[in-house]
């Protein structure tokens, strides 16, 4: 087991969530991950990390899987200007790589922000900290343990 996917397991544990890492193969996409587990779509927790050009720290948006962040609204609800962050600075701040990127289990705090629409399902499904790796978390749940601001961070459906 790596190292990401222990740390995973252990913020799960320490939360008392006995939550299934389930892997799930070779998947690339949003809608790849919803299949392979069996869920819709916006059940799949996207973690998409930017830099905060100010502060100089990994800012972490949950979007539903069907969503995409739109940079404007997101650095409005950040308060202030966001870049790209680099494998560099995620791997430093948060402790996983790009395309396992978990909510939960980071190396240090991290501010993070939810798309309201994950809210709306008893059960949602994000990264385990690796790009093979998810588990099902309920919602409440992952607002509570990532402390997760909810924004209105998303463009339009259909952009």
């Amino acid at each position: 087991m790596s190292k990401s996917l222990k740390r995973v397991r252990a913020a799960l544990d320490e939360a008392g969530l006995d939550a299934e890492i389930v892997e799930m193969g070779e998947t690339r996409t949003a809608q790849q991950a919803a299949d392979a587990v069996g869920c819709g779509l916006d059940q799949i927790v996207k973690s998409i990390i930017y830099r905060g050009e100010e502060s100089e720290r990994a800012i972490l948006f949950l979007t539903a899987g069907g969503n995409r962040v739109d940079d404007t609204l997101a650095a409005q609800a950040a308060g202030e200007p966001l870049g790209k962050a680099d494998a560099t600075l995620v791997r430093a701040q948060t402790g996983f790589a790009i395309g396992g990127v978990a909510p939960l289990g980071h190396t240090a705090p991290v501010r993070t922000f939810c798309d309201p629409l994950l809210t709306t399902f008893d059960v949602v499904w994000a990264a385990a900290g690796t790009p093979r790796h998810v588990f099902p978390i309920p919602a409440g749940d992952l607002l509570r343990l990532t402390g997760a601001e909810l924004a209105l961070f998303t463009a339009a459906r259909g952009m």
